[in-house]
C-alpha cells in the first residue's frame, strides 16, 4: 500500500468516527499518524527525492521572493511578464510553464524576485504532476501569490490551500503558542493558560503517545488550539508564509460581482490582460512582505534617496542596517544619528546598535 493510500484510509476512518470523549484519544492518534505519513511525502527516504528538481532550483536575487502558485491557464505567466518584463511562455493551453521562471520587479525602490511556478494540479502534494517540486519552491518564498480564475475562485482556492497545507505550508498564520519540552522522567504534564475548547487532555496525550513522547512538559498559550496545532509544533518542519489571493480576469465580470470578491480575505482582484488594479497588488505585496527602507546620509551631505537599504521587519536594528552595507561597519561605529519615525526628535536622535528602525528612516553612521 502506498503512502497516499494509507493517508486516504486513515482519513476515511476519521470521517466515520464521531468525536466525543470516548473517541478523542483514538482521533488524536489518527491525526498524528497522518502527519507522520505526510512527512514521508515531504521528504521521501529514497535517494535524491527531496530536492526541488531540475529547472526548479533558482538562484535568489532581490530582498525578498514572491512565488506565483495556481492552476494551469489562470494568467500567472501574463501577470509575471508584465510585472517584471521577463518573458514567461503564455498560451491558452494548460501546462505552458514547465519550470520555475524567475524575474525581478522594483517596489518602492526595493528589488523583489518574482517566481512563476508551473501550474499545479489536484493531488500535487501526493506527487501528481510536478506538484511536489512546485510546492517545494513555494516553501522557500517570503510571500505566495495564489492566482485564481475570477469565474471559479472559491473552489480552486480551497483545493490549492489543501495542497499547500498538506505540504507543511501554513498560509496567513503565526506559529502556535505551544511549547513541548522533553525531560528524562516524570511523565506528561500539561499546563494551559487559555481554555481548551477544541481539544481535551486525552487527545493531547494520544498525539504525544503516537510520537513516543512519554516524558514531556506541554505549555499551551494558543487560544482555540487544535490537535493539528500540536502536531505542527511536534513535527517542527512547518513554514508560515503570508499569502495574497490574486483574482485574475476581472475584465470578464460585472461591478456587482467584483464587490463580492472583495469580501474574500487577503484578496486582490486584478486583470493581467487589461492591466487593471495592479497598483493595489503592488501595495498589498509591499505590506505583506513587511519590508523597511532605510536611507543613508553621508557626513555633511543630503540623504541618498535613490538606493535605500532594505531590511525585513523584526530584523531592522541599526546593527542589521550596518551589516547589510558591510559587516565591518558595526564594529567601527561610535554612534548613529537617526531621523524619521523611529527618532524621538525631528532634529535627529543619537542612538546605538540596538535601536529599531522604521520605514523611510534616514541614518548617519559616526565612526570611532
Amino acid at each position: 500500500m502506498t503512502t497516499v493510500q494509507k493517508i486516504k484510509e486513515i482519513e476515511d476512518e476519521m470521517a466515520k468516527t464521531q468525536k466525543n470523549k470516548a473517541t478523542s484519544y483514538h482521533l488524536g492518534q489518527l491525526k498524528a499518524k497522518i502527519a507522520k505519513l505526510r512527512r514521508e511525502l515531504i521528504s521521501p527516504s529514497g535517494g535524491g527525492g527531496g530536492g526541488p528538481g531540475i529547472g526548479f532550483d533558482v538562484a535568489r536575487t532581490g530582498v525578498a521572493s514572491v512565488g506565483f502558485v495556481g492552476f494551469p491557464s489562470v494568467g500567472k505567466s501574463t501577470l509575471m511578464s508584465k510585472l517584471t518584463g521577463t518573458h514567461s511562455e503564455v498560451s491558452e493551453i494548460d501546462f505552458t510553464t514547465l519550470t520555475t521562471v524567475p524575474g525581478t520587479m522594483k517596489v518602492h525602490g526595493a528589488p523583489i524576485q518574482i517566481l512563476d511556478l508551473p501550474g499545479i494540479i489536484e493531488g500535487a502534494n501526493d506527487g501528481r504532476g510536478r506538484g511536489r517540486q512546485v510546492i517545494a519552491v513555494a516553501r522557500t518564498c517570503n510571500l505566495i501569490f495564489i492566482v485564481l480564475d475570477v469565474l471559479k475562485p472559491l473552489g480552486d482556492k480551497k483545493i490549492i490551500e489543501s495542497e499547500l497545507e498538506g505540504f507543511g505550508i501554513r498560509l496567513n498564520k503565526k506559529p502556535p503558542a505551544i511549547l513541548v519540552r522533553k525531560k528524562d522522567k516524570g511523565g506528561i504534564a500539561i499546563t494551559n493558560t487559555v481554555p481548551l475548547t477544541n481539544i481535551d487532555q486525552e487527545e493531547i496525550k494520544a498525539v504525544l503517545s503516537e510520537y513516543k513522547l512519554n516524558n514531556v512538559d506541554v505549555t499551551i498559550r494558543q487560544p482555540n488550539m487544535t490537535a493539528d496545532d500540536l502536531v505542527d509544533v511536534i513535527e517542527g518542519n512547518r513554514v508560515y508564509i503570508p499569502a495574497l489571493y490574486v483574482l485574475n480576469k476581472i475584465d470578464a465580470i460585472s461591478i456587482e460581482e467584483l464587490d463580492l470578491l472583495y469580501k474574500i480575505p487577503h484578496s486582490v482582484p486584478v486583470s493581467s490582460k487589461e492591466w487593471l488594479n495592479i497598483d493595489e497588488l503592488s501595495e498589498k505585496m509591499w505590506d505583506a512582505l513587511e519590508l523597511v527602507r532605510v536611507y543613508t546620509k553621508p557626513r555633511g551631505q543630503s540623504p541618498d534617496y535613490s538606493a535605500p537599504v532594505v531590511l525585513r521587519r523584526g530584523r531592522c536594528s541599526v546593527e542589521d542596517f550596518c551589516n547589510a552595507i558591510h559587516k565591518e561597519i558595526a564594529k567601527q561605529m561610535k554612534y548613529a544619528v537617526v531621523w524619521g519615525a523611529s527618532a524621538k526628535h525631528s532634529r535627529g536622535q543619537k542612538v546605538g546598535l540596538d535601536h529599531i528602525l522604521e520605514d523611510e528612516d534616514v541614518v548617519h553612521i559616526a565612526k570611532k
